[in-house]
């Protein structure tokens, strides 16, 4: 089934112009049959104009009497010139310039070297290279091992900065969180506490005995 334009104004206009049930209004556009029931029953889309599926050029008249004289025929929708352009268009893959391709493992080697956090997935997707590529130059067994050395990807120009920027800020983000849920706060054992002011002692009471006025305050003579 083609997606269609409009699926809940189009079964309006279906409900209200013909005799189509519930479950083949709902298979055209998209919708529940219990939707489809709402919208007859004024419940759902009150507010929505029905719109014409046979002007818009999304279903001819002979899918609609057959869809009208049997229960059983699921109706197809005509091919929307306009619905095809709607769709998102999906995001081609990375690719690198082959002058610039022999620059990766620097880049790679930079990562691994300066930003150990950035998972091997988002240098692949970042810099359009595989895994076990990755895995060859932090295992110093690529090919090239000798020659490799980590240089920034954004000098290289295989990535711009700001791209660059978030991708370390997200999988900084991460690691901390993962950090603190496998330790949580951890107290500082190293910091010096400070000493424990002595206790008061009193003297003891063969001390106190041994003190005379005589001995405190002096004789009068």
């Amino acid at each position: 089934m083609t997606d269609i334009l409009m699926p809940k104004a189009t079964a309006v206009w279906l409900v209200d112009n013909s005799s189509l049930t519930f479950e083949q209004i709902a298979d055209f556009c998209g919708l529940h049959p219990l939707e489809v029931r709402g919208i007859a029953d004024g419940d759902v889309a009150r507010d929505i104009r029905g719109a014409d599926p046979l002007i818009n050029g999304q279903l001819t008249r002979d899918e609609l009497d057959k869809a009208q004289a049997d229960e059983s025929y699921r109706m197809k929708a005509v091919v929307s010139r306009h619905a095809e352009l709607l769709k998102p268009a999906k995001a081609p893959p990375r690719y690198t310039p082959v002058s610039r391709r022999q620059d990766r493992p620097d880049a790679i080697m930079w990562f691994v070297k300066n930003h150990p956090e950035v998972t091997d997935a988002q240098i692949s997707k970042l810099l359009g290279t595989t895994k076990a590529t990755i895995e060859t130059v932090r295992s110093r067994t690529h090919w090239n091992t000798a020659n490799i050395k980590p240089v920034d990807p954004v000098t290289l120009g295989l990535v711009g900065q700001i791209v660059l920027d978030e991708v370390i800020k997200k999988a900084a983000d991460k690691k901390a969180k993962d950090d603190a849920k496998k330790g949580g706060a951890t107290l500082q054992t190293g910091e010096a506490q400070p000493a424990a002011e002595p206790a008061f002692e009193p003297d003891a009471p063969e001390a106190r005995s041994q003190h005379t006025a005589e001995s405190v305050f002096g004789s009068r003579d």
